[in-house]
């Protein structure tokens, strides 16, 4: 038997790591249980790991029974899938996708470590709009869960470039080893382009503005390369914005901004319409399917396939309102507040 090599840590100057990878415990947070409680009393999100939103929501209305197979179709941090396994109590069997290559593997681990082996969980790295494929397999399901929501543990991950807090590569891609990242992206991008994506994607009301300090910086070759030199381009853009209300205006541009790339990138509205394209097909009757997601576009989506499916007799029943997190939950986890649910069942 190969003797396993004890890896010592990273060691760091002063008495707090500063760099990522410094930071042992957002790599294994789950080690450190009171820090972990400590960070989310505070109304944070513990760096390296994913708090899972709308639980008790999710779970009431699938209503999941030892015997029945289901479908995770963002795996993530696996916080949701977890869950459902727990209802399954042993019995029927569960599916998870994750187009993410980095997280997929931690998070197998973990589930493995929970007890969740391949007996009764079956992990997939593809992207979910491949649901017909994964469904054709497993003959259907019961139950299906879809959290459109980037994980905490990209967002926390300098290399991911996901954010503006921090410096790193403007990459953005959910599964870095294929397309283009988003640096990439706006070497090529025309003017018009850009700010259709601006504000198509995230109604960014700054968006010919910030386009046209990008392409003033394309043609110097002063290319927008890291999440740094992208939160300056809009810091330049919005120097017209009053003084004091400056610093807040550049916050949330560089929120919506990001998120407009990272939907380009991911071409995420073109996976969610594959993704309930083929969602009736991959439920058997009367099977159950709730969807979270986090802004306007993705649920003007759901809410629009759903509608058209009640009306085509092909879901027997859909939510007429959204459900949103509680005050509580939302105190908790401040990434909750966004989020709506929305759901639908199969007709018989």
């Amino acid at each position: 038997m190969e003797e396993k090599i004890h890896k010592r840590r990273v060691h760091y100057s002063g008495t707090h790591p500063k760099r990522f990878e410094e930071k042992y415990k957002e790599h294994d947070p789950e080690k450190y249980a009171d820090t972990i409680e400590k960070v989310i009393s505070k109304g944070s999100t513990p760096a390296g790991m994913h708090i899972s939103i709308c639980v008790n929501e999710i779970l009431d209305f699938l209503q999941i029974q030892p015997g029945q197979q289901g479908l995770d179709a963002t795996l993530g941090y696996g916080g949701h899938t977890r869950r459902m396994l727990e209802k399954l109590q042993g019995k029927g069997h569960m599916y998870a996708l994750d187009v993410d290559p980095i997280e997929i593997v931690k998070t197998k681990q973990r589930l493995a470590e929970a007890g969740y082996g391949e007996d009764i969980l079956t992990i997939k790295q593809t992207n979910f709009r491949n649901i017909d494929q994964v469904a054709e397999e497993a003959g259907g399901f019961d139950f299906i869960l879809a959290d459109l929501g980037v994980s905490s543990m990209q967002i926390d991950n300098p290399d991911r470039g996901f954010t503006y807090k921090f410096d790193g590569p403007l990459d953005l891609r959910l599964d870095p080893e294929k397309g283009e990242s988003a640096a990439e992206r706006l070497r090529e991008v025309s003017y018009e382009e850009l700010v259709g994506m601006f504000q198509e994607n995230s109604d960014e009301p700054y968006a010919e503005e910030i386009a046209t300090v990008i392409m003033k910086r394309n043609r110097t070759k002063n290319y927008v390369e890291t999440t740094t030199q992208m939160k300056d381009a809009i810091e330049e853009a919005l120097a017209f914005v009053p003084e004091k209300d400056r610093k807040e205006a550049v916050k949330k541009s560089c929120q919506r901004c990001f998120q407009a790339l990272r939907i380009d990138v991911n071409s995420e509205f073109e996976v969610l319409y594959d993704f309930l394209d083929k969602l009736p097909d991959a439920l058997r009757p009367g099977g159950k399917v709730a969807i979270l997601t986090f802004h306007s576009g993705e649920d003007r989506l759901v809410k629009r396939a759903f509608k058209a499916g009640a009306k085509a007799g092909v879901y027997s029943e859909v939510s007429k309102d959204v459900i949103r997190p509680s005050a509580e939950e939302c105190a908790r986890n401040p990434r909750a507040r966004s989020t709506k649910m929305r759901w639908a069942v199969k007709a018989e």
